[in-house]
């Protein structure tokens, strides 16, 4: 189970690298001095939708985060059960 989460997790670290890598070339591609104007607007285009993806998916993070910042995992501690503290102790050691 925590070997499929963590392939999970590599898996969306993946995609977003992936993403990122794209946009990337897309910058260097609209920079080109020899790229079209209807060429550019398409790059255009797939830039914004991947940006706003990209945007998306490090605030989803950064939520997740401040949770794990804010209520940390404790330890695991034993339930305290107070089952029989409201009997009455008569001495006899029975419940």
């Amino acid at each position: 189970m925590a070997k499929e989460r963590k392939n999970h997790a590599q898996e969306k670290s993946a995609g977003f690298e992936e993403k990122l890598a794209r946009l990337q070339v897309l910058s260097e591609e609209i920079k080109n001095p020899e790229t079209g104007l209807e060429q550019a607007l398409s790059i255009f285009e797939e830039g914004i939708g991947l940006a706003k993806s990209l945007e998306e998916e490090l605030s989803r993070i950064e939520s997740k985060i401040q949770i794990l910042i804010n209520n940390p995992k404790k330890p695991e501690e034993k339930p305290e059960l107070d089952l029989f503290s409201s009997l009455p102790d008569d001495g006899s050691g029975q419940v």
